[in-house]
């Protein structure tokens, strides 16, 4: 049987409020929380995928940090014979409100502390992403 790859892209997108870091969460219509991403598109590159996607889920034009690249591989039950590849950079944006582009998948967006997104986050890789991104930023 052939495995299919699905390849996402997307980011760590998050802004400075009053000295703290804020990081922004998708919430999906299932319920589940996750960061901005999307499939690519024809011959889009990984920065495009993820710059797209972006604007698309959050209307947000960000500046992507590309020197911060990890790569998250998983095999979702409910799709036999498919593995997904996400790729996460880090995207920061600044003096923009984030909005719901599309109600249909998105049910809300959420801007939260690092404690509190670990919180929501329900899978333990996603977490592990999110607190190499917290310790790049603190880095920069």
């Amino acid at each position: 049987m052939n495995m299919v790859l699905e390849k996402s892209c997307g980011a760590i997108v998050y802004t400075i409020e009053n000295g703290e870091i804020k990081y922004l969460l998708v919430e999906e219509k299932s319920g589940f929380h996750s960061f901005p991403k999307g499939h690519t598109e024809n011959e889009e590159s990984e920065e495009e995928t993820a710059l797209r996607e972006i604007r698309e889920e959050t209307d947000l034009e960000v500046e992507l940090i590309t020197d911060f690249r990890v790569s998250d591989q998983y095999a979702p039950a409910e799709k036999p014979g498919v593995t997904k590849q996400v790729v996460y950079f880090i995207a920061k944006y600044s003096g923009q409100k984030p909005c719901v582009v599309r109600p249909n998948e998105i049910k809300a967006l959420k801007s939260l502390r690092l404690e509190d997104a670990l919180k929501i986050l329900e899978h333990e890789n996603e977490r592990e992403i999110l607190k190499q991104a917290d310790d790049h930023i603190k880095n920069i």
